[in-house]
């Protein structure tokens, strides 16, 4: 059999016609037929009753509104009729494209699926973003996680212990764990050094840090809070390095562990990140996991620094200010309203 001829391509004439037909549309002929319904019309109006009007006086305005009565019908029928070849012709056309577009979605699965292969949506591939980097983050991680209160096992990388008397007679304490009786409280130097967490796996003295605060019942609380918020943050590609908040004076910090809140205090929240607070927004509302996380560190956060205040100095403040911690403090107090 030989190939069918291609059909002509859609365009409209000065009618609404098919461009390459010389056929009438529906719509024309309608619109001809009343065309000529109403010239007929019209004539006889003119020939019967207008004869009765031979003696009146010739009047221009009236001679030009006769010409409008005439032929503004005809136009308004041929506008609706060039109208409604144009729909038609339109709906031809999205008809035509739709078939295209699914004979072309249809070769292209059949493609992909001859080949071996499978279309992986965009959230997919995102969702393999967010794995890998919770990959990452647990892998840099890894060398502190294992600690936990009460543990005597350090990692390999980490400084061998050193002695508690050794310790206490080379730093003032911070009286954070007095209440349980059984340790020593953690100097205040260590407990910044610890809420920053070591730097690289080859930090020993942050490690050491790391390592009494695990020892201190309220240091290991917010250290352990803090880890798990900063490792959730990380799946959203969200870091603390990558955070340069806005510095706030002493003072604010220490009117906020004396329990003040709300706007007047609200230059703590020095974290202008847009990106970062709209994801940590977004992961706050959808994932009731990291809300409770969230809500937790803050909680723990809030209980120690009131006790760190009363006993720190002004510059020890602005060192805890500029921690991995107390940034995300900042973030997820922003997020939360704290500073509203």
């Amino acid at each position: 059999m030989s190939e069918a001829p291609k059909k002509e391509t859609l365009g409209l004439g000065v009618f609404g016609r098919r461009a390459g037909l010389t056929g009438l549309t529906n719509a024309e002929i309608i619109a001809l037929a009343l065309s000529a319904l109403w010239l007929v019309a019209v004539t006889i109006f003119f020939f019967v009753i207008g004869a009765r009007d031979d003696d009146a006086p010739a009047d221009p305005l009236r001679g030009l509104m006769l010409i409008f009565a005439v032929f503004m019908p005809v136009a308004l029928i041929w506008v609706a009729a060039m109208t409604a070849s144009s729909a038609r012709i339109v709906r031809d056309e999205a008809s035509r494209l739709q078939l295209a577009l699914d004979a072309m979605r249809q070769a292209y699965v059949a493609q992909q699926q001859a080949a071996g292969t499978s279309i992986k949506p965009s959230v997919e591939k995102k969702l393999d973003q967010i794995v890998a980097a919770q990959k990452q983050t647990g892998a840099a991680l890894a060398t502190f996680t294992s600690i936990r209160p009460g543990t005597t096992e350090i990692p390999a990388r980490a400084i061998s212990p050193v002695p508690a008397e050794a310790e206490d007679d080379e730093q003032g304490s911070l009286a954070l764990a007095t209440r349980d009786g059984q340790r020593q409280p953690i100097s205040i130097e260590d407990f910044i050094s610890a809420l920053n967490f070591p730097e690289t796996p080859e930090d020993t003295e942050g490690f050491r840090a790391l390592r009494r605060a695990m020892q201190d019942r309220q240091s290991a609380q917010l250290v352990q809070a803090s880890q798990d918020i900063l490792t959730l943050l990380s799946q959203e590609g969200i870091y603390m390095d990558d955070m340069s908040p806005d510095r706030a004076r002493p003072e604010l910090w220490r009117r906020f562990a004396q329990g003040e809140r709300g706007r007047p205090i609200a230059a703590l929240g020095g974290i202008r990140d847009r990106s970062g607070i709209a994801l940590t927004a977004a992961r706050m509302r959808q994932d009731h996991i990291f809300r409770d996380a969230a809500h937790h560190f803050l909680r723990k956060f809030d209980h120690v620094f009131a006790d760190f205040e009363k006993q720190a100095t002004d510059s020890e403040i602005i060192q805890l200010a500029d921690t991995r911690t107390a940034r995300a403090f900042m973030l997820l107090g922003r997020v939360a309203g704290t500073f509203d």
